[in-house]
């Protein structure tokens, strides 16, 4: 359960930033508060009873409060590079998307140096559907025949894309749409499958240089994942694990994926059964035992091919939860599993 620090930023980041208030400020009571602070990478608590809080504040007053206990935290990550695989049903519900827009505005203001990576298999399947053209998936991957493979270019690049950079714009940031064929950023090669599956792809080489440029300007890079191969035959490619590789190449702090799960569940039939931080040998222990399935087995797999190449940490967190991001990186409760070298 999300301790008071959490839930206080749930609360706060409602709909917009919370840093302006026009309202007429009277005291309130102030609620307890667990604080967490990120001491030797662990994840705990410390009672705000320690700490010398007054017993009221002002709505204003709170507010502060509150960001000067996220100060750890950002001192933390200022200067670093996260990625963040947007996609579920985050992507999904126009609260959480708003959510997590605004998150990565906040966190790319106090320093952070945000890359946003995307798929958007509901969008394509939508257009396919007023085409005409029936959606197939084997082993719960998309069957992309070169007439699909036009769909999925024009809706992620064309649609999905530029949509969330106008949305990021708006918010008070700077975005650039890319996808994998821009600036070479990735060279895809087909499937090992790709008799069965058409042009799906994998990943061959990444050349994170016109990335790195736009970080370093303060831009946030929004990446879909179609990329071509060395003859310019465009591929579809899973975008978790376009992010993971991402992150290796940048030297990421973190990769964070946004799923519609908890996390790692210890039981996949008990949701209160999260795994709040476990290290690569146990999670192989995890999928060798049969704890781990499904479609979770991909996104364990891309975390821990991130982590082998240098990625410090990497995070399967709940994207049904408001403010999951910041919840992620700003407090030390989390909101979802993570992952360790």
């Amino acid at each position: 359960m999300l301790g008071g620090v959490s839930k206080t930023f749930t609360h706060l980041m409602g709909g917009s930033f919370p840093f302006i208030s026009t309202t007429k400020e009277t005291k309130i009571k102030r609620p307890p508060t667990n604080l967490s602070f990120p001491f030797n990478g662990c994840r705990c608590t410390t009672s705000a009873a320690q700490l010398p809080l007054s017993e009221s504040a002002t709505p204003g007053q709170f507010r502060v409060d509150i960001l000067s206990e996220s100060l750890p935290f950002i001192q933390k990550f200022r200067g670093k590079t996260i990625v963040v695989k947007y996609g579920g049903a985050a992507m999904k519900s126009p609260e959480l998307q708003a959510s997590v827009i605004n998150d990565l505005v906040l966190l790319s203001c106090v320093g952070l140096r945000p890359v946003m990576v995307h798929g958007g298999g509901p969008e394509i399947n939508h257009w396919l559907s007023r085409l005409n053209i029936q959606a197939v998936f084997r082993e719960g991957l998309r069957v992309t025949d070169a007439e699909t493979m036009e769909i999925v270019s024009m809706v992620l690049v064309g649609k999905v894309n530029k949509t969330l950079v106008s949305l990021i714009n708006k918010a008070g940031a700077t975005a650039v749409g890319l996808s994998g064929m821009d600036g070479r950023l990735l060279t895809a090669r087909p499937s090992p499958k790709s008799s069965d599956l058409g042009f799906v792809g994998e990943v061959a080489r990444v050349d994170p240089a016109v990335l790195r440029s736009l970080v370093d300007s303060g831009h946030i890079p929004v990446v879909t994942s179609v990329a071509a191969d060395e003859f310019g035959q465009p591929y579809n490619i899973n975008a978790d694990t376009v992010a993971g590789e991402l992150a290796a190449a940048l030297g990421a702090e973190k990769l964070i994926l946004l799923t519609d799960v908890a996390g790692i569940l210890e039981d996949r039939n008990d949701p209160e059964s999260l795994v709040k931080k476990i290290d690569i040998k146990g999670i192989r222990k995890m999928i060798e035992d049969g704890r781990v399935g499904g479609g979770m087995i991909p996104k364990v797999n891309c975390c821990v091919r991130s982590l082998a190449q240098g990625v410090k940490t990497a995070s399967i967190i709940d994207g049904r939860v408001p403010h999951s991001l910041l919840l992620e990186i700003l407090t030390d409760e989390g909101a979802g599993t993570m992952i360790t070298g």
